[in-house]
């Protein structure tokens, strides 16, 4: 057997090459594991995702999200509840730095107790993010999750073999009316043309 590692000879009965200490036996078990029916795709290794468009890696992250059970209902919800915790979290540090810094303020120049004094008000930037987070998990992502709702339920009914409206099978001779035609009325003028003009 060859070593993967320094490509050194080696006998197959040893667990660890001579010279460089690679694990032959780990090797020897991903060989023997590999069907021999399944060839190498570079489409499922990192690379081919490197190069992948925007587009294409936004699809597979989306065929991933639901392979896993993430859907966009799943994805609002937990949106709402990290604005639930960020805010918290903001909340209680401009609590916390209220308190801390009255009690420093009484020990420090006088000219440094107006900045320190309102160092609480930190902890509105994470407050805000927060709000800003359960805001949109309320209002935006709800409407991102009718429209996705709305898109899987029109695909599922082409899926199922439902034709769109408006489109027929290929072989029918159904008449589809339209709105109007170019020759509406014509067929009353040659309805005439089958009578004799007597003179």
């Amino acid at each position: 057997m060859l070593c993967p590692r320094c490509s050194s000879n080696q006998s197959d009965n040893i667990k660890f090459c001579t010279f460089c200490g690679a694990n032959l036996e780990a090797v020897r078990a991903v060989l023997e594991s590999r069907e021999p029916g399944n060839k190498f795709d570079w489409g499922d290794t990192w690379v081919a995702e490197m190069f992948m468009s925007g587009k294409a890696h936004e699809l597979r992250k989306l065929e991933m999200e639901r392979r896993m059970g993430i859907t966009p209902e799943v994805k609002r919800y937990n949106e709402i509840k990290a604005g639930v915790i960020v805010s918290s979290v903001g909340i209680g540090l401009a609590i916390f730095l209220f308190f801390f810094m009255q009690g420093i303020a009484g020990k420090v120049d006088p000219d440094a107790v107006q900045i320190i004094t309102r160092i609480w008000l930190a902890g509105i930037i994470p407050f805000m993010v927060g709000l800003a987070l359960i805001i949109n998990g309320l209002i935006v992502s709800k409407k991102i999750v009718e429209i996705q709702k709305r898109e899987m339920k029109r695909t599922e009914d082409l899926e199922e073999g439902a034709t769109p409206r408006g489109l027929r099978a290929a072989d029918t001779s159904e008449f589809i009316p339209t709105g109007m035609s170019v020759t509406e009325g014509t067929t009353r003028h040659l309805s005439n043309t089958g009578q004799k003009v007597e003179q």
